[in-house]
């Protein structure tokens, strides 16, 4: 959950009201964001 409101910036009421698969899905669309900002840079 701290990976997604991290990139996303979402209050934890918003992430309570998601269900596990959500969750999931959520997460990694912030994952990628978060590799698209910081891999590659030198």
């Amino acid at each position: 959950m701290a990976d997604i409101a991290a990139i996303f910036h979402w209050p934890l009421s918003e992430l309570e009201a998601l269900e596990f698969e959500e969750l999931i899905y959520w997460r990694s669309k912030a994952v990628d964001r978060w590799n698209r900002m910081h891999c590659g840079k030198d």
